[in-house]
């Protein structure tokens, strides 16, 4: 009965990856041979999908618990080998990923289903859905991804679809400036989960969760067979810490946040309310038995999270517009979540991302209707509604008040550190690099016919110089 019931969720979990996966192919492929499918077989193919993946990531968790297993190893072969090294496609079914994974597929359908209609008769109806597809296909790898080679491939479609959202109206300048900053953040950042895979292949031979844990999560712990040296177990929390704060917002990284409201409000939700901006967690609860080999890790995700908790606080209070404060507000959020990741409390971590994701989604989903409320509000009221006054600003004298409104109005002049620090010269180098390769590759111009040249103090001869009229005078 075990073994049987183990082969079905194995199955499910296949069921549940690859249906969006294939959906997301099919709608490529039709969108690439330049057809132009109808919005409600579009819409249709969304909702069967994210409804039948639904189903099957509901019946793999409780397929899960009535097995009473902690973990279900799905082997699914190895994608290529290279030399020693071959990359095996392993989905892992456990505690921690069954939760994300229902909520994954149960907010991508709510999500669907409002971007039906808000995205009615918009031009890019159909390369929103792809997108969308694109995106659970990502989020689902990360989610399942047996080992943190087959989270990267998660991980970078995850951020690709998320810069692609936030351009999703390129007619206009702010969405694709908004879109590039976030991009090139996510760059940057997740070099560092690509380092923390070079050292994990290095000095522990493997990245494979099930050799570098042992016990099912949140009871796991690291391997001795597998244990780091403390250098390189300091090094790769860095780099995952790194990784983590760039998917999370988290500051000094930041600054891109509040500028990818500019996508869709349905992107907008189910991206920096719910799943994108938990990816960062999720990646640090799965990889707590490599962090409890770097003592110091927990206490600088503490330092992080309460940092971006307070600057998010802080920076939102100013906000004039409902999807921007919602963005900070998910980014205190979410470094709160961090702190309970830091503080060893992963149960907490879990359940405070999975009420945080459905109650900011609800949130900014009803941001549209925010403000028309709001006009109603006033013309019941007659006039404009009063805001408290009560509030624990007024406790602190007046200049000092001013002075620290003015630095949350520039978001704590984190995009100007960052971009001092960071980005110029990172530009710099990139600069650089393409006059050296210019300076190679180029050869030296060729000569070509120039302009005729006289001697000293002679006019040059006029070119192409026609007579007008008959002839001389």
């Amino acid at each position: 009965m075990t073994g049987s019931l183990r082969d079905t969720v194995e199955l499910l979990a296949v069921v549940a990856l690859g249906l969006p996966a294939a959906a997301c192919l099919g709608l490529g492929a039709a969108l690439l041979a330049g057809a132009r499918p109808p919005e409600r077989v579009v819409a249709a193919l969304a909702r069967a999908t994210f409804g039948l993946s639904l189903v099957a990531a509901l019946g793999a968790a409780l397929g899960l618990g009535a097995s009473g297993l902690g973990a279900i190893r799905v082997d699914l072969g190895a994608w290529f080998a290279l030399g020693g090294y071959a990359f095996e496609v392993t989905l892992l079914v456990d505690r921690l990923s069954a939760p994300f994974v229902v909520l994954t597929t149960g907010l991508l359908g709510l999500v669907g289903l409002f971007s039906a209609r808000y995205l009615h008769r918009e031009p890019g109806f159909a390369r929103f859905f792809f997108l969308l597809l694109l995106f659970a296909t990502g989020m689902l790898v990360v989610c399942m991804a047996g080992s943190l080679d087959l989270l990267v491939v998660g991980w970078e479609l995850v951020g690709l679809t998320s810069a692609l959202l936030i351009g999703f109206f390129q007619a206009r300048r702010e969405p694709v400036r908004g879109a590039l900053r976030a991009f090139a953040v996510y760059r940057v950042c997740d070099v560092g989960l690509l380092v923390a895979v070079v050292l994990l292949h290095l000095h522990a031979g493997t990245a494979d969760f099930d050799v570098l844990a042992a016990g099912a999560w949140p009871e796991a712990a690291a391997r001795p067979e597998a244990a780091l040296p403390p250098g390189v177990a300091a090094a790769v929390a860095a780099c995952l810490l790194v990784a983590a704060a760039g998917k999370a917002a988290q500051v000094p990284f930041s600054g891109w946040l509040p500028r990818a409201m500019e996508g869709p409000t349905p992107s907008s939700a189910i991206f920096y309310g719910a799943l994108s901006i938990h990816a960062g967690a999720y990646l640090l609860l799965r990889m707590a038995p490599v962090l409890e080999q770097a003592p110091a890790a927990g206490w600088a995700l503490v330092a992080l999270g309460g940092a971006s908790a307070l600057h998010g606080t802080f920076v939102g209070r100013v906000q004039t517009d409902v999807k921007s404060q919602l963005a900070y507000a998910s980014m205190a959020q979410v470094g709160l979540i961090l702190v309970e990741v830091g503080l060893g409390l992963p149960r907490v971590a879990l359940a405070h991302a999975v009420g945080h994701a459905c109650l900011r989604t609800l949130q900014l989903l009803r941001a549209p209707s925010v403000l028309q409320e709001h006009h109603a509000l006033e013309a019941g009221w007659g006039g404009r509604v009063p805001w408290a006054d009560a509030s624990l600003e007024q406790l602190l004298p007046p200049r000092l008040r001013a002075w620290l409104y003015a630095l949350a109005l520039q978001r704590g002049h984190h995009d100007a550190l960052l971009e001092w620090w960071l980005v110029r010269p990172a530009l710099g180098a990139l600069e650089a690099l393409d006059r050296l390769e210019r300076r190679l590759t180029e050869g030296p111009p060729a000569p070509g016919p120039g302009p005729t040249s006289a001697p000293p103090g002679e006019a040059a001869p006029a070119q192409d110089a026609a007579p007008r009229g008959g002839g001389a005078p």
